[in-house]
């Protein structure tokens, strides 16, 4: 018998359990800390961001996933009403020793999915330059850069960009 490597667990995407908006916080806060060296105050932006999703969340035209290997979660995307026509993406993060395994292409391929199905016509995000595999993502996926601009935030300048795909 012949023995090797286990298989790795499958993705799961699910729907945020109590706890996972929470943690999404907390380890997006973390990661972005670590590898940037944003400061506290994009803590503050995300838990903005999440509680906002929360307190206006439409189950007909929004969703959450969070991406999930066996017991752990490993990543989250939001997909956020902008208008009758145009949602977008938001909040895109796939923890470190998970990257190159798939999650964040198999997160914004779900919200691109969603998105088309839920009837909008155009898919949006904002993010920043620095954020090289995530822009990798989006732009292996049509959406084109629509504009840039220069920013203080979270301790750090900053280039702000705006991305969006015709669905």
């Amino acid at each position: 018998m012949q023995t090797g490597p286990a298989d790795p667990p499958a993705l799961l995407l699910r729907s945020p359990q109590p706890g996972d908006l929470g943690w999404v916080i907390h380890r997006q806060a973390v990661l972005y800390a670590t590898e940037y060296g944003w400061d506290w105050r994009f803590e503050g932006l995300v838990a903005e961001i999440v509680a906002g999703f929360v307190q206006q969340f439409d189950p007909q035209a929004e969703r959450c996933w969070i991406a999930q290997l066996g017991p752990r979660i490993v990543g989250a995307v939001f997909l956020v009403r902008g208008s009758a026509t145009e949602a977008k993406l938001r909040m895109l993060y796939v923890e470190a020793d998970a990257r190159g395994l798939g999650v964040g292409a198999r997160l914004v391929d779900e919200c691109i999915a969603t998105a088309r199905a839920q009837g909008y016509q155009r898919l949006t995000l904002w993010t920043n330059d620095v954020l090289v595999a995530a822009r990798r993502i989006y732009q292996a996926r049509g959406f084109t850069l629509v504009s840039e601009e220069r920013h203080h935030s979270f301790g750090h300048d900053l280039v702000g960009q705006y991305w969006a795909l015709t669905l």
